[in-house]
């Protein structure tokens, strides 16, 4: 006995396939996230110690920034193994499914090395080059922040949502700095400029957790210069998620240039005054 043709009216809808898809995208970052999170926290060295550097002597690798990575894309690997990946300590396959993920094993590095707490784990999964999938734990907070294209934003399972946008000089903005000290001494320069003008300036350490705590709304508004893919692909669509907004210069998507992030409202004139002030260029 042969198995009849399934109705047409019972096919699956592209709709329906795309919802399958990132479910099972979203429970494998999810796990991927935990597994990773959980060996940093619990097996990270007393003695813990630079392994190598990359942008300048200050920008550093460690030995659990090797591990973790290669934890999470062996996992990955195992159960889609025709994904592409990109990972930020290596980690490079092209792939032949349409799904790539990007992985950031130890967002915050710095913080890890010295003990202090703001550091995550961060995965996204793009298909066909629009990001779908993002997720960020953040082990020594107890949090974990994920986000579906068009499903709004989640902590700890529980959706979440941006502030609306207060006036530009009752903002909160955090942002970061390069590794590089002729770049750091511009995004110095821009943000003395730039504190007058809102309520207070943060310096976190990681940009995936500070475009989480926007969603969140532990923040009103976030800009950096210098990120790499890995460092804003989940924390961005998390934002976005949350009802904020994220660009780059006017027109553009966030990028290496430049990354800003705020409610509707008060991204605007956030954005038009970090371009006026140069944030966008050493």
């Amino acid at each position: 006995m042969t198995d009849e043709p399934r109705p047409e009216s019972a096919a699956e809808s592209p709709a329906e396939s795309s919802a399958v898809l990132h479910d099972e995208l979203l429970a494998l970052g999810l796990e991927a996230a935990r597994r990773a999170g959980e060996l940093l926290r619990d097996r990270r060295p007393a003695d813990l110690g630079v392994a190598a550097t990359k942008s300048s002597a200050i920008d550093v690798v460690t030995e659990m920034d090797l591990a973790a990575e290669k934890l999470i894309t062996g996992f990955l690997a195992e159960r889609r193994p025709a994904d592409g990946i990109l990972g930020e300590e290596g980690a490079s396959t092209a792939g032949t499914s349409g799904v790539r993920w990007v992985v950031d094993p130890i967002d915050g590095t710095v913080n890890y090395l010295y003990g202090r707490p703001d550091w995550s784990v961060s995965i996204a999964a793009e298909y066909a080059g629009e990001t779908v999938v993002g997720v960020v734990a953040a082990p020594m907070r107890g949090e974990t922040y994920h986000a579906v294209r068009g499903g709004g934003a989640f902590l700890d399972g529980e959706p979440v949502r941006c502030r609306p946008a207060p006036p530009m000089d009752r903002a909160l903005v955090s942002t970061g700095f390069n590794y590089v000290h002729k770049v750091r001494a511009h995004q110095a320069e821009v943000a003395r400029r730039l504190i007058p003008q809102v309520r207070d300036i943060r310096r976190g350490g990681s940009a995936a957790i500070d475009l989480c705590d926007l969603a969140c709304g532990r923040l009103d508004g976030y800009f950096e210069r210098g990120l790499n893919p890995w460092d804003l692909a989940a924390g961005d669509l998390i934002a976005r998620e949350g009802g904020a907004l994220t660009g780059s210069r006017p027109g553009r998507r966030p990028d290496g240039e430049l990354t800003v992030a705020a409610a509707p409202g008060l991204f605007e004139p956030l954005q038009a005054l970090l371009d006026e002030l140069g944030a966008w260029h050493d």
